[in-house]
């Protein structure tokens, strides 16, 4: 395992989330909200799918930039922290998402696990290269 590969891994993660919210976004709407804000109005389909393209630019800058130790120790803390700050806010403070959303925690405990990982297997990689 490179840190190239868990870099493209996370790429694929956002890539396939996010392209699902902007390809389908009241399918996402339906799937991930308590019962009585799952209505896929206009408005909820079109934040769904600024939350997709949003997701898919940032899985496209994954696949193509070269992360450095540091980078992976940034995108793993601050991308899972933050998310998981939003996904505990919506869930049990102000509970709009459904327990199906709990997938999403889980997700980031493993942006987080790549990043750690990342960090770990690029700092190899670079006092190798320097070798």
């Amino acid at each position: 395992m490179t840190s190239r590969h868990l870099q493209t891994g996370l790429a694929l993660i956002f890539l396939v989330l996010g392209g699902w919210c902007l390809i389908a976004p009241a399918m996402v709407v339906r799937f991930a909200f308590q019962p009585e804000f799952n209505e896929a109005t206009q408005q909820a389909r079109f934040i769904m799918g600024c939350f997709g393209a949003q997701a898919v630019l940032n899985g496209t800058l994954l696949l193509t930039a070269r992360f450095t130790p540091m980078t992976f120790l940034v995108f793993g803390l601050v991308g899972s922290v933050a998310v998981f700050v939003f996904n505990v806010w919506f869930w049990l403070v102000e509970p709009i998402l459904n327990a199906w959303m709990l997938l999403d925690p889980a997700g980031n405990i493993g942006i987080l696990s790549c990043g750690l990982w990342g960090w770990a297997l690029a700092r190899r990689e670079q006092t190798q290269a320097g070798n």
